[in-house]
């Protein structure tokens, strides 16, 4: 895939890096090493986080800037990655979905970033463009129904939008027939080598929990965005 980085979101966060990785993949409804791992780290995070420390990490702290930087409050609209290390400082079990969306919200609770996971045979054209969503702009998040994007970051494919820090789209998402995965980590807080270790991670995944060779990794934007 080929991903874009607009100027509005240039405009709002001109640190933002992000990284894709793209790969074959076999899906699998649960992984019990991988639910030990997310266990684990329920553990980790109760002994040294609350869940107001929580919005102080870094890679959290910059994406709710972001969201008041494009005017959407982070409180109501919490990225993905708050919302998932949240749960577990409540003492709640997180959602099992299925073995990919599983080893994403890992990564995800890992170093702190919004990830996006894809089925990327259901994107339309090969481009993904990072902007701002707009006022009644269609978007339906997974299990969530419609939502009002406005203000989020969104990347659009050639049909419209399909991933927010927020939720992802029901159009795009990953099912148990996905094969070709795609994975979008936003670092707004401009940590490039953390964002690679973040991809480096999720290849590591992959490789021990979905039959692939970890695929490839692309840093954006280049120079030629």
């Amino acid at each position: 895939m080929k991903i874009i980085v607009s100027q509005e979101i240039s405009t709002v966060c001109p640190v933002f890096v992000g990284a894709c990785v793209e790969a074959r993949v076999v899906n699998t409804p649960y992984c019990p090493q991988l639910w030990e791992e997310i266990n684990a780290m329920g553990d980790d995070f109760r002994s040294r986080l609350t869940t107001d420390s929580l919005k102080e990490l870094p890679s959290i702290a910059a994406t709710r800037t972001v969201y008041r930087a494009c005017g959407k409050d982070p409180s109501r609209y919490r990225p993905a990655s708050e919302q998932l290390i949240r749960r577990l400082l409540q003492g709640k079990q997180l959602y099992q979905i299925d073995t990919l969306v599983d080893l994403i919200n890992v990564a995800s609770m890992a170093f702190g970033y919004s990830i996006g996971g894809f089925d990327a045979d259901r994107f339309v054209g090969d481009t993904l463009t990072l902007g701002i969503g707009r006022e009644g702009e269609p978007y339906e998040g997974i299990g969530r129904g419609m939502l009002n994007i406005a203000g989020l970051p969104v990347y659009r494919d050639a049909q419209g939008g399909v991933g927010t820090p927020t939720s992802d789209n029901e159009r795009t998402k990953i099912t148990l027939d996905t094969t070709h995965l795609v994975v979008l980590i936003n670092g707004y807080d401009g940590n490039r080598q953390r964002v690679e270790d973040n991809a480096l991670f999720i290849q590591q995944l992959l490789r021990r929990h979905a039959a692939s060779d970890g695929g490839t990794v692309t840093i954006y934007p280049t120079e030629q965005n």
